[in-house]
């Protein structure tokens, strides 16, 4: 029997029950395996993959909708992955050019490292901005902020949505109540009882990864991710909006190493929407 032509494989939803063929994808590709986070984006998001004839996957990727049910008002696409025996043959165009078409007038974004930027501007995504990968042993030291930080609380859950809300400037509730039960910490920042910021730190092979990270101000942030690394043994791992120079220059000092940069996207929307002066890091660069 014939081998089947790659632009004739169908593109299907994936499930968690894809996430072993997803997991070898990412190893196929020199990346972690990260079988925590692809289950994370699996239940959270919408799954798109095309099945390699010879078993495994061709390619794949994650669409996460944010905003109202039905009806979202921006879709983040991350974990856009091509087997390497397929690379460069035009699977992962025809896969983005579906999942484009699939979300109709949703807007888009995504972080693209400087090998799929050109993919993603040939889609007509614009780049917006810049993330910086920063990742490293976090030596504590400087300055006490004075900002009391602790273990959040599920009662702390619905302040948290309307905080996260109001900054990221759409709903995310699906993923944010996914947090407790997907990272190792989830802390808040308050002053006179009010909620003032919020992080969390997730595990990913040897590294806790923070993000989200939203917070009032700068020293708020820099006390939600010192409250975080005295709490595990684990290297850090974030990626920040070059805009806040402030702290990533103290994060630096701190022992957190420059890894790369990533462009951050959008499609069908000339800027992201919400305030980006107290959002500094994503939960991970897959969703937003």
């Amino acid at each position: 029997m014939p081998t089947p032509s790659l632009a004739t494989l169908p593109i299907r939803r994936l499930t968690l029950r894809d996430l072993s063929a997803c997991a070898d994808l990412s190893e196929d590709r020199g990346w972690p395996r990260e079988e925590h986070k692809w289950g994370f984006l699996l239940t959270a998001g919408k799954g798109f993959g095309i099945d390699d004839p010879g078993g495994g996957l061709v390619a794949a990727c994650v669409v996460t909708e944010y905003g109202g049910w039905g009806r979202p008002d921006l879709g983040a696409v991350g974990m856009v992955l091509v087997a390497g025996r397929h690379a460069r043959l035009g699977v992962g165009r025809r896969l983005m050019r579906h999942v484009v078409s699939s979300m109709g007038t949703t807007p888009l974004t995504l972080h693209a490292t400087p090998h799929g930027r050109p993919l993603y501007e040939e889609l007509g995504f614009k780049a917006v901005g810049r993330v910086e990968m920063l990742m490293g042993r976090f030596s504590p030291g400087g300055p006490d902020t004075g900002i009391v930080t602790r273990a959040a609380t599920a009662e702390d859950l619905p302040t948290i949505l309307r905080l996260d809300e109001e900054v990221f400037g759409t709903d995310r509730t699906p993923l944010i109540t996914r947090l407790p039960a997907f990272a190792d910490q989830l802390r808040v920042a308050e002053e006179d009882g009010r909620l003032i910021g919020y992080t969390a730190a997730w595990p990913n092979m040897d590294t806790h990864v923070v993000g989200p990270l939203i917070a009032r101000d700068t020293e708020t942030a820099k006390a939600l991710i010192a409250s975080l690394a005295a709490r595990t043994e684990r290297p850090l791992r974030t990626d920040i909006d070059v805009r806040h120079e402030e702290l990533l220059a103290w994060a630096k000092e701190r022992g957190l190493n420059s890894v790369a940069f990533n462009a951050v996207m959008t499609y069908g929307i000339p800027e992201l929407p919400g305030d980006w002066t107290r959002r500094f890091a994503p939960l991970t660069v897959a969703a937003g």
